[in-house]
């Protein structure tokens, strides 16, 4: 019995590294009235990123994502972000019109592998910036924001899919609330 718990000891650590590495969270966001009207948003990503096509339990690449058919994964990404801050336009209708500027960092869902067997979590870092939409002035500095969703692993993935809760549902979704937190 020990020898298979020393054995699968390095698995189950290397699938901790999914998530945020410890002592790291979002930077704090500045302590300011928001009452903002979303005039614009934009999405990048930063220079030099990687993407993992790659059904190992932990792929090494800064791009990981499984929700869409095989294709451009950054646009796919992008995507989401876009339905994300669209979805927020209603809430953020006040006084002060602003423009949005995500810079894509790291994507981490989980692959099909690690999704139908024991599961794990999206890890997403990104960049952000709020500016005066008039002016371009920067009104909040670009902060770090990270966030992680649990990605249930195995019968109850496929009850999620099955219920609709697909992988590219559940993280807009996600996506919709982190930006939420930040701009409201």
């Amino acid at each position: 019995m020990h020898r298979r718990t020393v054995i699968a000891a390095p698995f189950f650590l290397a699938l901790a590294g999914c998530g945020i590495p410890i002592g790291k969270s979002s930077e704090p966001r500045l302590e300011v009235s928001r009452d903002y009207n979303l005039r614009g948003f934009a999405f990048v990503a930063q220079d030099g990123l990687t993407v993992s096509e790659r059904e190992n339990y932990y792929p090494t690449g800064d791009i990981v994502w499984r929700g869409d058919p095989r294709g451009p994964r950054v646009e796919q990404i992008g995507t989401m972000f876009t339905e994300a801050a669209n979805r927020n336009k209603a809430a953020l209708n006040g006084g002060q019109p602003v423009n949005v500027a995500v810079t894509l960092v790291r994507f981490h869902g989980v692959t099909n592998r690690t999704r139908y067997s024991i599961g794990g979590v999206y890890n997403v870092i990104f960049d952000i910036t709020i500016m005066d939409a008039a002016s371009g002035a920067v009104i909040e500095p670009t902060r770090r924001v990270l966030g992680n969703l649990d990605a249930p692993g195995g019968e109850k993935a496929v009850q999620l899919e099955e219920a609709g809760q697909t992988q590219k549902v559940r993280v807009t979704d996600f996506l919709t609330r982190l930006l939420s937190e930040q701009l409201i």
